[in-house]
């Protein structure tokens, strides 16, 4: 199946998608800022690059989108067009994020994972229970979280 856009169109809305600054991003963190955490965003020092890091709480924070991380959920979809470009593509950045929380935990980082079908489409949560879980993980000692939508279970 060809793709319903012509090169330019096509290569216009993939150079518009950001890694950073996203919606879902934004949501976490907005409302950790409003509950009174301070954090830096994307310390290209760590392993990853994480989206939040709280010194602080010797906790970092991804906030990874379903399809660009190839979480099993309803939002993701395998493209129909290239579709060993994008197994390839999709399967190497879950890859390369396994290792990343796998190097920040070693190092001693607490890492959580906050999937954008937690905040966005049919399966969401509230926004402030997402907050109030991430609020509470930091309190902890708990080592790991990942937080997804309603459809799928939350560690």
């Amino acid at each position: 199946m060809s793709d319903v856009h012509d090169r330019e169109t096509r290569s216009r809305n993939m150079a518009a998608i950001r890694s950073s600054g996203t919606r879902p991003e934004m949501m976490v963190r907005q409302g950790l800022h409003r509950a009174g955490y301070r954090f830096r965003l994307q310390d290209r020092r760590l392993p990853g690059r994480p989206d939040l890091v709280l010194r602080k709480y010797n906790a970092v924070i991804f906030v990874h989108g379903c399809f660009w991380h190839r979480h099993a959920c309803p939002m993701f979809h395998w493209p129909r067009t290239r579709q060993a470009f994008w197994q390839d593509k999709l399967t190497k950045n879950a890859e390369r994020d396994q290792k990343a929380v796998t190097r920040l935990t070693e190092a001693g980082w607490r890492c959580a994972v906050v999937w954008e079908c937690a905040l966005k489409g049919r399966n969401k949560k509230a926004p402030g229970l997402v907050i109030e879980i991430l609020s509470d993980w930091l309190t902890s000692d708990l080592p790991r979280l990942e937080i997804q939508g309603e459809s799928g279970a939350a560690d």
